[in-house]
């Protein structure tokens, strides 16, 4: 038996499994409930007996048993379940060394999806997140992301889709969403949408794992290159990120000996490698800012006309109100915080900030800054009511109270 945590073994594990059952038996939506099943088996068979020594056959085996479970109940699949068990019984299973995580990566990332759906599918399949998580990523109600999730398997299963990596030119194109799932996957791991902890490790580190794999398969992109630079840069400010007791820090109070030297080391020479020598992207963009940021020996020393050049380039490659919201810190920095109010006030009719606390936080921060401590407590409890990150509400409520 081996010794490790069972809640992230079974993340990183799950997958992986539920790629090898739908490589070997199709059935995108029968597979996911079979691997979800043989996941609640693991957590409380091993909590009590221990962990297999090889957890990945144990749970391949299991879930394979729940599909011909599943089969034998209903008469007409029949010959289907006859000629599954004939190929391999359960008990002689022997998962092969291969993983197909990125392989289900682009399944999920299908043609025959939308995008939102290709999205949310891949987040619940490959990352592992919640329905609720997914929800707070999109910022839509749970119901909805529920929905989507349901009707993108029943398009998966009514397809005729072959789990295989797709042909080249194919595959460019899907690679886009594939980034964005990453990029939303490491977000949420990042700065965890709600709960106790400001962050997830676990989330984090698949993501980085899985940029990593795409990177294998297209090592000359630069978007690929960039949004793993991004994922090491930011990352590596995580041990930084919080006090013993889980406070919030923000980055110019971050004790910067505590940042990951080798992480940082490994991004900036991932940008630059890439800039310069590939088509620009928002996600190289975004790598070279973090760059800027880890690179300065304190706060003080950050060389914001820089990150403000690059934020206004970014915002001609990808616009959004999130990247607004980033350029007006950048720009308060340079010339002074009523600059930056005056930006954010562009993004007061967004609805797409509507149901974030983010705008009404830098608002604050914006605001202190400038001097006006009144208006200032007041965004800052505004935001901290919208958030359901209790660091984060612990953060701006202790903002607040410091302009009484």
């Amino acid at each position: 038996m081996t010794h490790v945590p069972i809640e992230s073994l079974l993340r990183d594990l799950a997958p992986q499994v539920l790629g090898t059952l739908v490589r070997r038996h199709g059935q995108f939506d029968a597979c996911e409930d079979a691997v979800q099943e043989a996941l609640l088996a693991a957590a409380l068979q091993w909590d009590a007996e221990g962990v297999p020594d090889n957890p990945r056959a144990w749970l391949v085996t299991v879930a394979a048993r729940r599909l011909v479970d599943e089969w034998r109940s209903d008469s007409a699949r029949r010959r289907r379940e006859e000629s599954a068990v004939a190929l391999e019984l359960p008990g002689q299973m022997q998962p092969a060394d291969q993983d197909d995580t990125l392989t289900l990566l682009y399944l999920c990332c299908h043609p025959s999806l939308s995008v939102p759906s290709q999205l949310a599918l891949t987040l619940r399949a490959v990352g592992g997140l919640t329905t609720a998580e997914i929800a707070n990523a999109f910022l839509v109600p749970e119901a909805t992301m529920a929905q989507r999730i349901s009707r993108a398997k029943q398009t998966i299963r009514h397809s005729d889709v072959r789990f295989e990596l797709p042909p080249e030119p194919e595959r460019a194109e899907r690679l886009r969403v594939v980034l964005h799932v990453l990029y939303l996957v490491f977000n949420e791991g990042y700065t965890s949408s709600s709960g106790p902890a400001l962050q997830r490790a676990d989330l984090t580190s698949e993501a980085i794992r899985l940029a990593r794999l795409v990177q294998q398969l297209m090592p000359g992109d630069g978007e690929v290159a960039g949004l793993l630079a991004l994922m090491l840069l930011t990352d590596a400010r995580r041990a930084a990120r919080t006090t013993p007791d889980g406070s919030l820090v923000p980055l110019a109070e971050q004790p910067r000996e505590r940042w990951n030297a080798a992480q940082i080391e490994e991004g900036v020479a991932l940008v630059t490698r890439t800039l310069g020598k590939a088509p620009i992207g928002p996600y190289q963009l975004q790598a070279a800012i973090a760059a800027v940021h880890d690179e300065a020996p304190s706060d003080s020393e950050t060389d914001w006309p820089q990150i403000l050049a690059l934020y206004e380039v970014l915002e001609r490659v990808a616009p959004g109100p999130v990247v607004t919201l980033n350029r007006a810190v950048a720009l308060a920095m340079v010339k002074g915080p009523r600059a930056g109010l005056a930006l954010l006030g562009t993004l007061d009719a967004d609805e797409r900030m509507a149901h974030t606390h983010r705008l009404a936080a830098v608002r604050g921060h914006l605001l202190e800054l400038a001097g006006d401590a009144v208006e200032a407590r007041a965004a800052y409890l505004r935001a901290a009511r919208m958030t359901a990150s209790l660091p984060e509400q612990r953060y701006l409520a202790l903002r607040a109270a410091r302009l009484t």
